[in-house]
């Protein structure tokens, strides 16, 4: 899964914040421009987006962001962390997340489904939060039955109450790169200093 997203593109995001210009003290007059913060639809990247002029956008709005759109984003900006993010983004991120996983529920199924060991020892299932050994068996003997329809097809035939819940923080936690694996969102690429000044950050 990391492989083929290193060269994906997103083509739809959904705005998290707007983040207007910011006013000094000394000056009323707004410096700088209105920026977007969002998150990509298809594989979880964060992005900072410019908006056309005169155009107004809200949380948790779907917008394209293809090149030759006409629609209400001029331009990417930039790609950004989470460690970006302001308060008003990190707080409806989860809420975003979930919408983008429900809108695609059977993507998601679909892991449950084909999901491959990682090793003798270690199946991917694992890294899902609150899959241990003894759930993962559990799933793996349900798909060899027949395939899993929806996220309510697996939690009334194993004991995964709701996988939609442990999907969303499963993302939430590669979205902080709290993890070592990626599953579901494109894994990011800091240069070496400001990756070795996030980790340190993320530490204290």
């Amino acid at each position: 899964m990391e492989d083929a997203q290193t060269k994906a593109y997103e083509t739809h995001a959904y705005i998290l914040a707007v983040i207007p210009p910011k006013v000094t003290f000394r000056n009323t007059r707004p410096r700088g421009e209105t920026v977007i913060q969002a998150v990509g639809e298809d594989y979880f990247t964060l992005l900072e987006l410019i908006p056309r002029k005169g155009m107004r956008v809200h949380p948790q709005e779907r917008v394209s962001i293809e090149k030759n759109s006409r629609g209400k984003i001029e331009r990417v900006k930039r790609r950004i962390f989470y460690d970006d993010l302001a308060p008003e983004s990190e707080e409806v991120l989860p809420l975003v997340i979930e919408i983008i996983v429900t809108k695609h529920e059977m993507k998601y199924v679909e892991f449950f489904n084909k999901a491959p060991p990682i090793t003798t020892r270690m199946h991917s299932l694992q890294l899902l939060p609150g899959i241990g050994q003894t759930l993962m068996w559990a799933i793996l003997e349900e798909r060899k039955k027949s395939p899993f329809t929806s996220f309510d097809d697996i939690a009334s035939r194993t004991k995964l109450q709701n996988p939609k819940k442990v999907i969303r923080e499963r993302i939430l936690a590669e979205l902080q790169e709290d993890v070592k694996r990626w599953l579901f969102v494109k894994p990011p690429r800091r240069d070496d200093s400001r990756n070795g000044k996030e980790k340190h950050r993320r530490k204290r």
